[in-house]
């Protein structure tokens, strides 16, 4: 059995999202003396906040800029991992970005899957901090990713992660690999199963939080109507 642990809550921040415990089962992966198991998909301040995760994934599909970094990395309580482009954002300028975002106190910095070796390896020849790669195709060249200066690999796909992971697991039993775990505990299990070191979690909209708060509020009027 596992051992006991307290939990302890302040009623200003007893309300937050809170990431699904399967994912404690996770091995994690040790960066700079701090196991991180589990990482909240975002760049909501708000989120950053108020969550239970190891550590933050903040990747957005616009063009990097170092004063969102700077913001993103000043809400965190908890390590954070920017993207710094690999998409629309090519060439010297990713490794400028990924520079600065470890001046901003970033623990890593994580490219899209376009992301040319070439540019990997002058990240890694720029930076000191771990290079996240992200894998969205088992079709991908992982051993090449891997010889440029991948540090980590980030693996998004879609249904398919599960499988994607298995197959990199196969060939690279010990590399450290994070994944999309879906929406449910089953397909959270199945990741880690297929070799995940971590997971990745997608907090549903603000929108969506915000209405299930309004209709609490809407209840309670209610039902103090009716006494």
């Amino acid at each position: 059995m596992g051992r006991y642990v307290p939990e302890i809550k302040g009623m200003l921040r007893s309300y937050i999202i809170e990431i699904p415990d399967v994912i404690r089962q996770a091995s994690g992966i040790k960066i700079f003396g701090k196991v991180l198991k589990s990482f909240i998909f975002t760049t909501d301040v708000a989120v950053i906040k108020n969550n239970n995760a190891d550590a933050i994934m903040a990747v957005y599909p616009f063009t990097p800029q170092p004063l969102i970094t700077q913001t993103l990395v000043s809400a965190a309580d908890v390590p954070v991992f920017c993207g710094v482009g690999g998409g629309t954002t090519m060439g010297k300028r990713v490794a400028n970005l990924a520079l600065d975002a470890e001046f901003k106190g970033a623990m890593g910095v994580v490219v899209n899957s376009p992301t040319s070796n070439e540019v990997i390896r002058n990240m890694r020849d720029t930076i000191d901090i771990p290079i996240i790669v992200t894998v969205v195709s088992e079709y991908e060249d992982i051993e090449a990713r891997i010889n440029a200066g991948t540090t980590i690999l980030n693996v998004s796909g879609a249904r398919k992660t599960a499988y994607i992971v298995k197959k990199i697991r196969e060939k690279f039993p010990d590399f450290p690999i994070i994944a999309t775990g879906g929406s449910t505990e089953e397909t959270i299990i199945e990741t880690i199963e297929a070799g995940a070191n971590a997971i990745t979690y997608t907090p549903p909209p603000i929108a969506d939080i915000f209405s299930d708060t309004m209709q609490r509020y809407r209840l309670m009027y209610e039902n103090e109507s009716n006494d």
